[in-house]
This record gives structure tokens, C-alpha cells and sequence, in this order.
């Protein structure tokens, strides 16, 4: 019994897409406590503000209540981070 928990505990480990499970699911219960702001809302506001790129979609790291927006424009990436509680561009790399 024991045996056959490890082995779920483990596969669960090695699945990429279990954490970004989780992660969604701490978005979704901060913005239902009134703690957050949409996905949806943030794109709304940020989308704009990188004119001339592709959007390419978004990543959210629960531990940090941070949303990475991923765009490409000339070949180039730019990652925009933003404060899943306030909506407020925290971070920006590329051009």
C-alpha cells in the first residue's frame, strides 16, 4: 500500500502540468476572495501597452502572485510581469 503511494506521490511530482494546476487554482481562489485581478483584466490593460507584438499567453506562480505575459516582436521575446493582487506591471525584460 505503501508502495503504490510513492509511486502516485511521484508521478504526481514529475508531471509538469500539476503545478501549473495548482498555481491556476491559487489564482482563481485569490480572485474569488476579492484578492485578485483577472487574467482577463490584465490582459486587457497590458496587451496595449506592447503595441506591434504577438501575444503568446500568460504563466502564473502562485508563490509570488505574479502573472508572466509571454510576447514576440522581430524575433525577439518580451516577458511583462504582473501583481496578480493590484493588476500593476511589475517587471519587464525584452524591448
Amino acid at each position: 500500500m505503501m508502495t503504490a503511494f510513492l509511486l502516485l506521490a511521484g508521478a504526481a511530482a514529475a508531471d509538469p502540468g500539476a503545478q501549473r494546476r495548482d498555481d491556476q487554482m491559487h489564482a482563481w481562489q485569490a480572485r474569488r476572495a476579492g484578492r485578485g485581478v483577472s487574467l482577463r483584466d490584465i490582459e486587457r490593460r497590458v496587451i496595449p501597452q506592447v503595441p506591434n507584438a504577438q501575444y503568446l499567453g500568460a504563466d502564473y506562480d502562485a508563490d509570488e502572485a505574479v502573472y508572466t505575459l509571454k510576447f514576440v516582436r522581430d524575433g525577439q521575446v518580451i516577458w511583462v510581469e504582473v501583481d496578480g493582487g493590484s493588476g500593476q506591471v511589475v517587471g519587464r525584460s525584452g524591448r
